[in-house]
């Protein structure tokens, strides 16, 4: 009769000695992977960071406070009619080629009465038309630009702000005098 080789199935214990087995292996295997008979060169220096400096701070420096800057020009006037003739004055000469010379023509292209605001520093704050050449509104545009480009007037020191008022006299050329300094008409 012939021999019969029964292979029987594995233990437990079988088991667990053929699973310890196996991981002792690949643990062998794994260290002797990274063993060679030549030595490794050595590792190569990193290269030194590249350091780059900060840009220095720039510093912060408020501007000083605007001086209160005295008015070059003052006036003496204790009353807001004395104070036009200041003004008119300085209109005059901030205007010296737009003032109409000598007496002016009995017809007149404008006529037009305006209050002017003036502050303590001499700046113009306000406009106020009490009788607009409506007719002319390029004359009302040019009157308020000239009051305004005029600033700073005379400071008036004595009333501490003022409200004058003055007659401008419009000629069709675009020049003009004011009441209060007017050479009158022929």
């Amino acid at each position: 009769m012939p021999k019969r080789l029964f292979i029987l199935p594995p233990s437990h214990e079988h088991q667990a000695s053929a699973s310890v087995v196996s991981r002792l292996a690949l643990t062998l295997m794994a260290a002797l992977a990274g063993c060679t008979s030549t030595p490794l060169p050595p590792p190569k220096p990193l290269p030194a960071p590249v350091v780059t400096p900060l840009p220095a701070p720039v510093a912060q420096v408020e501007p000083p406070p605007a001086p209160v800057v005295a008015p070059t020009l003052v006036s003496k006037a204790r009353t807001p009619r004395d104070y036009r003739r200041d003004a008119a004055s300085h209109l005059y000469g901030k205007n010296q080629d737009r003032v109409y010379q000598g007496k002016m023509p009995p017809l007149l292209y404008a006529i037009g009465v305006l209050q002017v605001d003036v502050d303590r520093l001499g700046q113009v704050t306000a406009l106020s038309w009490m009788r607009a050449p409506k007719h002319a509104p390029e004359v009302i545009a040019e009157i308020e630009r000239t009051v305004r480009h005029a600033a700073p007037y005379p400071a008036p020191v004595n009333m501490g702000r003022v409200t004058y008022t003055d007659t401008w006299l419009w000629h069709k050329s675009g020049t003009f005098q004011l009441d209060t300094l007017t050479e009158g008409q022929y």
